[in-house]
């Protein structure tokens, strides 16, 4: 009897142990996942702020009234490309210090007038990304009534959207690939800790218990494992996310405060999803298992 008792304990002590080693492998990979969701939505943030960067100068005919600028300016903001609208008039422009800086003497001693001629400046929203699309707003700008000429670093606004598309479609392969092998690792996890309890799965069935009644505790079991799991991996992300935040405080306006609690109600959703469905497959798999089978497994 007291080997029995001792056997009992070992048992009991063994399925405490993969349910803890579960419910850990779980929350850690929710928190990975987490961690690695929040930072590629902040670089996301980052290459959408970088193009909403690039500007084009709208230069206008001298002589421009006031009600045909306005106008233009109503024309131009219109557009989905274009995210502000700024008027620059040329009296601001030549008193500017740093443009002055660029020339040995002042231009009122060699011109008679001001050379430089009003503008709008705008910039433009992330749909510019697409070239044949900012190539035919540029022409369609450059038609339009009382528009001298139209300038924008071409090569330069083409360079950095096609480096940004390559670093969005990284970010995607990476975050794809982390995302199948954390799959497969809670999988295989949670599979081990349903393996520990396959005898007792066997023996529920040799008395008669329905594949409804065996699966029934296992599942609501592993709803609570995830619940805990996620609220783990949550605590660990805020801990994270607040010492990264006073190391680097710009990732406090990229991935504000709603955008965490998303982040945290999926992990806590997630581990949820997760524990039910591989939970629901394992046991399944023991339950439809024939009995001389369990022990050969």
């Amino acid at each position: 009897m007291f080997y029995a008792m001792k056997d009992d304990k070992r048992l009991k002590r063994k399925v405490r142990n993969s349910y803890l080693v579960s419910n850990v492998s779980i929350a850690l990979v929710l928190f990975l996942l987490g961690s690695v969701g929040y930072l590629m939505t902040a670089a996301l943030q980052v290459a959408r702020t970088l193009q909403e960067s690039c500007s084009v100068t709208v230069e206008l005919r001298n002589g421009l009234d006031e009600p045909a600028r306005e106008r233009l300016r109503e024309r131009l903001a219109a557009s989905e490309l274009v995210l502000l609208v700024d008027y620059s008039p040329k009296e601001a422009k030549i008193e500017d210090a740093d443009f002055r800086a660029m020339f040995e003497q002042e231009f009122e001693a060699v011109l008679d007038e001001n050379p430089l001629l009003d503008s709008f400046e705008l910039t433009l929203t992330a749909e510019s990304a697409d070239g044949d699309r900012l190539h035919a707003f540029i022409g369609e700008v450059e038609a339009l009534e009382g528009v001298d000429r139209v300038s924008y670093p071409a090569q330069t606004v083409e360079r950095l959207h096609a480096t940004i598309a390559k670093i969005r479609l990284v970010l995607l392969l990476f975050g794809g690939a982390l995302l199948v092998v954390s799959l497969i690792l809670l999988s295989n996890t949670i599979r081990l800790a349903i393996f520990s309890k396959r005898y007792l799965i066997n023996t529920m069935k040799l008395v008669g218990a329905t594949k409804w009644f065996i699966m029934r505790p296992f599942l609501a079991s592993s709803i609570w494992q995830g619940i805990v799991s996620g609220a783990i991996a949550s605590v660990l992300f805020l801990g994270a996310v607040y010492g990264l935040n006073e190391t680097v405080p710009e990732l406090t306006t990229l991935a504000e405060a709603a955008k965490i609690g998303i982040i945290v109600g999926s992990m806590i959703v997630g581990g949820v999803a997760i524990s039910l469905c591989f939970t629901f497959a394992a046991v399944n798999k023991f339950v439809n298992m024939k009995s001389n089978k369990i022990y050969l497994y």
